[in-house]
């Protein structure tokens, strides 16, 4: 599939807010005004991303594709499970020494990928709507196993596979039915609306955002299934409604959009020194602005080519930017000694 603007414009402005949602989140206890806004990012901005990951993904199930996944997905996470835990070592941090299969930071997020490739290789020989309602009631009733948490990131795999499974069944026609003014329309709607809830109940636990604890864990050990359906809901419908005013056309930034995977590795770096040295306050709207910016910025320098030359082989497992480099110095050089003779 070519490249379409629109899904690299979703993916740098859900990047910029996962980002920016772990530079607030330090400041949420002291601000109501913050606390909603965080919560309000975290209503879509994960179940958005997976969706897009779906979206995008083959299904295939041989094991070559196997084997590449775990080679683009698995290796990385091993790698950056070893090198944050020497960051914490050095920042201080008593929890920096973890299992293999307790995943860091954000590291979560690629192990949980790597699962639903392998899940979708099963539920896509499932017509559409049962796969999805099965995937959904998964994610429903691993919330009563308090055993299923952190480990394997197996809490967060089961209940977010639907968003995941969806983002395969959907076609390109039907994201663009979002860009529907009607639909525009609505989702402002929906998005003052879930903003005001949220702004009204701020006691909300962000576990049930987070999905990586049971339902005992979040003070629910019975009626936990129908929190969680709510969130679903919820996080469906502000999916929808961030994605219904992505732009379409290509822009100046549309490119970074392409490298969101180096971002959201290697982002955690910021974020941990920033907190462990309590480098920001926020005492008002203009700094909230300023960790918007700073959030940005983040986002452009972890985008940027040299950050790419030297990060590839690790996240990649190639070095395909600096053989492109390489063999345009070679060309140039070339060219160069052709004007001269």
């Amino acid at each position: 599939m070519g490249r379409t603007a629109y899904f690299d414009n979703a993916k740098l402005a859900l990047i910029f807010l996962v980002v920016f949602g772990h530079m607030i989140q330090p400041f949420t206890d002291g601000s109501q005004g913050i606390n909603t806004l965080y919560m309000w990012i975290y209503t879509f901005h994960m179940p958005a991303f997976i969706f897009l990951a779906g979206f995008f993904a083959k299904g295939r199930g041989d094991k070559q594709y196997i084997m590449n996944l775990a080679k683009k997905l698995l290796l990385p996470y091993l790698i950056f499970q070893v090198i944050y835990s020497g960051y914490y070592f050095i920042l201080g941090h008593d929890d920096w020494q973890t299992g293999v299969f307790s995943p860091h930071w954000a590291l979560w997020f690629l192990f949980s990928l790597f699962s639903w490739h392998v899940l979708l290789y099963f539920f896509k020989k499932i017509p559409a709507p049962y796969s999805i309602a099965l995937s959904v009631i998964v994610g429903l009733v691993v919330g009563y196993f308090g055993e299923i948490g952190h480990t394997f990131s197996l809490s967060r795999t089961f209940v977010f596979f639907p968003f995941f499974l969806i983002g395969y069944w959907v076609t390109k026609d039907h994201v663009m039915f979002l860009k529907r003014k009607s639909v525009q329309w609505a989702s402002l709607a929906v998005m003052a609306i879930v903003a005001v809830a949220i702004f009204i109940a701020p006691e909300f636990n962000s576990g049930w955002l987070l999905a990586s604890e049971s339902y005992g864990d979040l003070g629910l050990p019975e009626l936990g299934i129908l929190a969680r359906t709510l969130v679903y809901a919820t996080s469906a419908l502000m999916a929808m409604s961030i994605l219904a005013w992505i732009p379409v056309k290509e822009n100046m930034l549309t490119k970074l959009g392409t490298q969101t995977l180096y971002v959201y590795l290697l982002h955690g770096f910021f974020i941990q020194f920033f907190r462990d040295v309590d480098l920001f306050e926020v005492n008002g709207a203009v700094d909230l602005v300023g960790l918007a910016v700073i959030a940005g910025s983040i986002v452009l320098f972890l985008s940027s080519k040299p950050i790419q030359v030297v990060s590839q082989p690790v996240i990649e497992g190639k070095i395909t930017t600096v053989w492109n480099l390489f063999n345009q110095s070679n060309k140039k050089n070339r060219h160069n000694e052709n004007l001269h003779t």
